[in-house]
């Protein structure tokens, strides 16, 4: 097996001290610029990386932050959305060769378990804290062992309007943790006005999670958009599943089955809503002929499906590489704040049209 460079390496194959090669590598003052330099490139021909267990003993950052999913593992490997937003979140990071530490737990108590061993350990310097509740443990926790943190979202009601995206709040609203959030109601506006020029009046919403702060803001957005456009409480509705395409796909059965369906869908995501095209093809449904129906999150599986899905386009990459900033500003001793990512835009393609001449 190869065995890792040591400071004694380095220091035998410059010629020098371990202890200078020490103050070299940690900036410290001791030895000469030339010494200095010379000891920095052996160490790079020999492939000498500094240990973070080691450093994160001492006092030194660890180099890595954390990421931890508390959702089902079945969900996870067919939606696009989180392996979107990693890959931005790792972008950022890897730029500043900061490591990303995941890992996928059963719920909430394990996600929270997890923190307390990573912070005695000394594992992270932060976390990127994703799906937060309406009633969420987790910032209180994250505050309580001084664990840099930002959250993918927001835990309670956000006021577009009054909130500015780039500027730290004042004092008195000065929040536990870092936040970048998404414009849930603006969004929600987006698809309702789509629906109902087209003269739907009947609409559905199957919705994510029951418990996350962002499926119960798209609850909320909708009714409130509905209430906007003259539309009664029975003529629109949310159903909760758990994100994946069977329980999407069950929940297209039953509100088609109702005496008076609706003749549009919005689902949450991708895999839901090529899901529900699926029953509706099962039932004779024709789509947009019969049922129009708009997927949340745009992705390559709403463009190559037929009819290809009406969906909202969002730069879900670049939502990672926000909060990825973020928490490396954290890390670099800014205050919290909270940010808003780019609002998503309704891309209209063929799974939505007029609703049927009877209706």
């Amino acid at each position: 097996m190869a065995r890792r460079p040591t400071i004694k390496d380095i220091a035998r194959q410059a010629g020098v001290s371990e202890s200078a090669v020490s103050f070299a590598l940690n900036n410290r003052p001791g030895v000469s610029q030339d010494t200095r330099a010379r000891i920095r490139r052996v160490a790079e021909e020999l492939g000498w990386q500094p240990n973070s267990a080691a450093r994160a003993l001492s006092g030194e950052q660890s180099g890595a932050v954390g990421l931890v999913l508390a959702r089902p593992a079945h969900t996870l490997g067919v939606e696009s959305f989180f392996l979107q937003l990693v890959s931005g979140i790792q972008e950022v990071l890897a730029a500043g060769r900061i490591a990303l530490l995941f890992q996928v737990v059963e719920d909430l108590d394990a996600e929270c378990a997890v923190y307390r061993r990573w912070w005695a350990e000394r594992r992270v310097d932060g976390v990127v804290v994703v799906d937060p509740r309406t009633d969420d443990p987790r910032p209180a926790l994250l505050e309580q062992l001084a664990l840099p943190a930002v959250t993918v979202g927001e835990t309670g009601p956000v006021s577009v309007s009054s909130a500015s995206s780039d500027s730290a709040p004042s004092d008195s609203v000065v929040p536990a943790l870092s936040a970048v959030r998404a414009d849930d109601a603006g969004a929600m506006a987006q698809v309702l006005d789509h629906l109902h020029g087209l003269g739907h009046r009947r609409i559905a919403h199957v919705a994510g999670m029951p418990g996350l702060a962002h499926t119960e803001r798209r609850i909320t957005s909708l009714r409130a958009e509905a209430r906007r456009l003259g539309l009664g409480p029975g003529q629109v509705r949310s159903v909760t599943t758990d994100y994946s395409d069977a329980e999407g796909a069950e929940a297209t059965r039953r509100i088609l089955a109702e005496p008076e369906p609706p003749t549009a869908i919005v689902y949450d995501n991708d895999v839901m809503a090529v899901a529900g095209v699926a029953v509706a093809s099962e039932l004779g449904i024709p789509v947009p002929g019969g049922l129009s129906v708009v997927a949340w999150d745009d992705s390559a599986l709403c463009r190559v499906t037929r009819p290809r899905l009406t969906a909202l386009v969002r730069d879900t990459a670049g939502f990672g590489r926000l909060a990825a900033e973020e928490l490396l500003a954290l890390l670099a001793g800014g205050r919290p704040r909270s940010r808003e990512s780019e609002l998503p835009r309704l891309e209209p393609r063929e799974s939505t049209a007029p609703p049927p001449a009877a209706y």
